[in-house]
Order: structure tokens, then sequence, then C-alpha cells
């Protein structure tokens, strides 16, 4: 665009992207919605950023990568990585009210998939995770009806290997700390001794057995699983005997569940941020009031200063290993939920002059401290869980599903008044899990009703085709082995493919568009940075980002393994189908690269921002143009880092 007025016409002509310049057309649709309040999108962010993985992720990594040590990487990470592109997003969508799509595509014609890979990555998450928040939404229903069913080893598809706390502890009720002490074992109670014998030992006391030379614990070598566990995996999933070759039947319970799922999103954002930013009142702050209920139960339960310890005791020689760096970069990724598009589409609906570095801060800060509370409530009863059982917190912890749907569950069993607590937790994922797909769906709707503005009258109809089509989508994942494809749409989109995403996104902003320039739009929205907040947002945009994100690229595929589900190995064409997942989230951005040339640009044209890139408050075009149409050539080509 440096060339002026000259230039501008020529970007019209090669159609880089529709006009939105056509006075008839704006004059047909409806303007575009807008937050009610600030607070509304703070906490729309918040709903997003806080998820399942503040729950179930954090405190196992935080654990198994030296507690509180831990939390050194972790925040350098959002400091580094995690806060820089959640800042950046939210200044690309506020400053053009636009899209991921007709953002990148304006930007720079080179950049012009980056957006459609945002949707194609926002859009497969969207159909997976809604998967999630069936099995909570399940989990909750048969707690309001009182059939806990995960505590009982009596059900049909119940193994000899099955243990239940609270079989265990009327076994375990008269014990004195002999060997003769009692166990729940292979459906029955049996003694410690005798356990030690089986497992070619000789009984030493009620906690350990004697290997010749030392002492072992008792159940070194034997075999229990839970009964929650079997629960999750026969009851809930249905999974049988299934394979990645025989899918077995569809699991209708679960099928309803989603529909379930579903239709609660569609009346959320039916409206688009009009409905939904009433409904992040909810969403955003219950899960606090859930999460502070079973804190404050949980701390209460015999057990739980040792899980907590066990939480947060550091370990700092761990901090000298690249796997522990590794993992707090790609939980910055999997909590923040950047690089796919829908942090742009919640900030376009923003005002012009919002403040959205202090919305930034605020976010990246509190996602960063729910995580360490959650951890707080998860350990200390896992602490407990640990002691009912006779074991280390070492062998009940767990992350994933296995927190949520296998230890969690076993755990709440043991409380007084198991119901309650069972009803909280799972409601309190389901709300959590909800709150994370309105950004989703909004950034799909965007997308169509940006292409198609006439279709913002009939905004209802746009989400309830999105919900109806994922929901469609969704029902493979509803078969016997449908936790396969989960695990594997899992595996391959939320990990790798995201990190380069958020390299191309930074690149466009601080190497293409010019640092200075975004600088100079900040300003124009009143966010006006001082020196060293200056420094910090260009060194981080233009370097550390990049750098930061390619590194951990390299970890993830130097540490990486195919793909698996417990003791399940997939086959290989599973694995390719996986790779093939992974790259269908990047394949746009050449063929974006492509479309361009095929439309005419070359060479300097493909990194300048075209018409379409302007601020959404069009009176401040004549005085910030230099953030838009620059008429000096040096100038511009000053700008413009990627061109030179």
């Amino acid at each position: 665009m440096a060339g002026g007025n000259n230039t501008m016409n020529e970007a019209k002509t090669k159609g880089n992207l529709p006009e939105n310049s056509s006075d008839n057309a704006l004059n047909d649709t409806p303007e575009r919605a807008a937050w009610g309040r600030p607070l509304e999108f703070i906490l729309a962010c918040l709903g997003y950023a806080v998820g399942l993985g503040n729950v179930w992720r954090f405190p196992y990594l935080c654990y198994r990568n030296g507690g509180g040590a831990f939390l050194i990487p972790f925040f350098l990470m959002l400091v580094l990585i995690g806060l820089p592109i959640f800042y950046l997003e939210l200044y690309i969508g506020q400053y053009t009210a636009l899209g991921p799509i007709k953002a990148f595509s304006s930007i720079g014609p080179f950049f012009s998939g980056v957006g459609y890979c945002t949707l194609v990555v926002i859009s497969i998450i969207s159909i997976y995770f809604m998967i999630i928040i069936a099995w909570t939404s399940f989990y909750t229903f048969v707690s309001i009806g009182g059939q806990l069913g995960w505590g009982s080893c009596d059900n049909v598809y119940n193994t000899d290997f099955c243990y239940s706390g609270s079989y265990d502890k009327e076994c375990r009720m008269n014990n004195t700390g002999e060997s003769s002490d009692l166990t729940y074992y292979l459906r029955k109670c049996m003694s410690i001794d005798e356990i030690c014998r089986m497992t070619g030992f000789e009984p030493y006391d009620g906690k350990y057995c004697w290997n010749g030379t030392e002492t072992v614990p008792w159940y070194t070598n034997v075999t229990r699983r839970l009964a929650s566990e079997e629960y999750y995996n026969e009851r809930v999933l249905g999974r049988g005997d299934s394979t990645w070759e025989n899918w077995g039947t569809i699991q209708w319970h679960i099928v309803g569940c989603l529909f379930f799922s579903w239709f609660v999103a569609f009346l959320c954002v039916i409206k688009g941020v009009q409905s939904a930013g009433k409904v992040v009142y909810f969403t955003a702050l219950f899960p606090y009031v859930m999460l502070t209920a079973l804190l404050i139960r949980g701390v209460t339960l015999e057990g739980a200063g040792e899980g907590i310890m066990f939480y947060l005791s550091p370990n700092w020689s761990t901090l000298l290993e690249a796997r522990v760096w590794g993992d707090a970069a790609s939980q910055i990724f999997y909590s923040f939920g950047v690089a796919c598009g829908s942090l742009v589409t919640l900030a376009s609906y923003n005002k012009f002059n919002n403040n959205c570095h202090f919305d930034a801060v605020f976010v990246s800060c509190t996602n960063f401290l729910t995580s360490i509370y959650a951890g707080f409530a998860i350990f200390s009863v896992l602490g407990f869980q640990a002691q009912m059982m006779g074991v280390s917190v070492d062998d009940v912890a767990e992350q994933g599903p296995g927190l949520a749907f296998v230890a969690y569950p076993e755990a709440i069993l043991q409380m007084p008044i198991p119901q309650l607590w069972s009803i909280l937790f799972f409601f309190m994922l389901f709300i959590l899990g909800l709150g994370s797909q309105f950004a989703g769906i909004e950034a799909i709707n965007t997308a169509i009703v940006d292409q198609w503005p006439q279709l913002r009258k009939r905004y209802w109809m746009v989400t309830a085709a999105t919900c109806f089509t994922f929901f469609i989508l969704g029902l493979p994942m509803c078969f016997s082995g449908g936790v396969y494809l989960f695990t594997l749409l899992d595996w391959n989109t939320a990990s790798w493919a995201i990190l380069l995403i958020g390299i191309a996104e930074t690149t466009a902003v601080s190497w293409s568009y010019g640092i200075n320039r975004a600088m100079r739009d900040l300003a124009s929205m009143d966010m006006k940075l001082n020196k060293v907040l200056r420094f910090y947002w260009k060194a981080a945009w233009t370097f550390t980002v990049p750098v930061a994100s390619f590194g951990v690229l390299v970890f993830v595929f130097s540490a990486w393994s195919p793909p698996s589900y417990e003791d399940y190995l997939f086959p290989l064409f599973a694995d390719l189908i996986g790779w093939a997942v992974g790259f269908s989230t990047l394949i746009l951005f050449p063929v974006g690269v492509c479309w361009a040339l095929y439309k005419g640009y070359r060479g300097k044209e493909l990194f300048t921002p075209t018409p379409v890139w302007q601020p959404a408050v069009k009176s401040l075009e004549p005085l910030n143009s230099g953030s838009n149409i620059v008429d000096d050539p040096e100038r511009a080509g000053h700008e413009n880092i990627a061109y030179m």
C-alpha cells in the first residue's frame, strides 16, 4: 500500500478480499453487534481461557515437573509466549472489528490463509471438546439421580481386579498395622500376608512386603483397577473390546448428552455476543464458587496436607530438564487457547477505545492464579484418597480424563454426602467446558456473517446450523471406539499445529505489517504505553514469541510418541490419519499464498495491508493513515521488515 491511492486502487482490482465499501450493500445489513459492557468482554475471555486445562492438566504437570519449582518456567512462558499472543489477538480484533479470516487476509495477502487455519483448528477443537462436555453432563445427571455407580464392583462389566474405596474401608476397619491387616483385593477382603506371598514376597507388616533385601510396598506387583475407571470405560464409553478397526455400537446415552450440550450452547449464543454477554456472568464466575467449595471441603479431609505438600514441594533440579520447559510452554497454549482465532473474534465486538491491554494482563494473570488455586482443590482430595487406599499420592495422581472421571470421582465417594460433592464437581466441569465453547462458536459464526453480512438478521439460524452440523460431526465419537478418534484429534490438533499458527500471527504483525505501525495503532485506541512496556511488546512480538514457539516446537517433535489410549496402541494407518488432521489445519496457509499470487500480488505487495485493514472508527483514518496506507515509499520499506 506504500504507493498511496494508486496502490489502493490496484489492490481493489486484484480482489484479495470481497470489498466492503459498497454503500448499497451496507445499507441493507444491520450494524455489527457489540458487547454491552467492557466487563462482559473480560468475563468472556476469562471463561474461554480458564477451562478444564486449569483443573485437570496443570496440577498434574506441576506435581510431575518439580512441584513449586514448575511455577517458575510456567510464569516465564506466560510472560514470553502466552500474554504476548493473547494481547496481539485482542489488538487485531479490536482495531479492525473483523474476524480472523478477514483480519489476517487484510494485514497482508501473504497471510490470507492464516485466518482460515485458525478457523479449521477451532472447528476441530469445538467438535471433539464438546464430547468431554457431554461426558460431564452424563455424570452430572446420574449424580442428581443419586446413582453413583462408579463405586461398585458388582456390575456385570467389573473384573476381578476391581477396587473400590468404599469396599476397602469395610475391610480395613479393624486393622492394627500388622501383616494380618485386611484390604479389598480380588473381590474379597484379603490379608497383606496373603497378598505378599501371592506376589513372591515375604510378609513384613501392614504396609510393606520383604523382597529379601529391603521392604517394598505391598501393592508393588498387585494389579488393581479402580471401579471408577471400569465405570468410565465400560458404562460411560462402552469401550468393551472395541478397536480402531471395530468401533462397536453407538452409545445412545452419550448421543443424548451430546445433543443436550450443543442445545445449551445454542441457547447461550443464540444472539451472539448480545446473549453470550449475559451468560458469561454465570459461566465465568460460578465455577470459582464451586471450586472454592471443593477446596474448603478438601482441606478439611484427613491426608489433605500430604497431598498439598506433594503438589507444591519444590524440586529445583527439574529446572535443568528441557521437558519441564516444554511442558510449561505447551500448557500455556493449551490453557490460554491462543492461535485459534477465538480471541480475535471476541475482541472484534469491543468498542474501539477499550483498554484491551488491561484485559489481556488481567485475564492472563487470573488464568495463572486459577491454575494454582485449582491445584490445591485437586491435590487436597487426592491426598485424602491416597491415605484411604494406603498408597502414595503418586499412585493416585492422574491428568486429563483420568483425573476428572477416575481419580476424583473415587475420592468423592469417600467424602460425607458424596452425592452433593459429585454434583458440584461435575457441574463445575460442565460449566467450565461450556464457557470455553462460546468463543469457538462465535468465531465460526462471525466468519460466516462477515462473509455474508445479510445473515446478521438471522444470526440464530447461523448458530443453529453451526451447532447442529458440529453435533452430527461429533457422532462418530459416541461409538464404543469413539474415544480413539477423540484421542487422535486431541493428540494432533491442540499441539504442534497451533505453535506454527502462533508464529505466523506474530510474524504477520511484527515483521510484515511493522512493529512501529502496531504501536501507533495501539496509541490510536487510547492505549498509551510507557517506554518499558513498548520495549517489552516490541521485543515479545518481534523476537521472543517466534523464537520461543519454535523452540517448543522442536521439543514437541523431539519427544513425540505415537498416539495411544491407556494400553491400546493405534495402528499405523490411524497414526497417519492423525498426521493428516494436523496438516489439514495448516494446509490453507500455503493455499492462501498461492491464491494471492494467482490474484497478481508480487514482491512487496504480498506483505502490504489491503484497503480492508483499517481502524474500526472511520474518523481516525486520516489521523492514522500511517498504519494503513503509507504514502512515503522509504518509510513503508522501513516498516515492512518482511519485504526487506
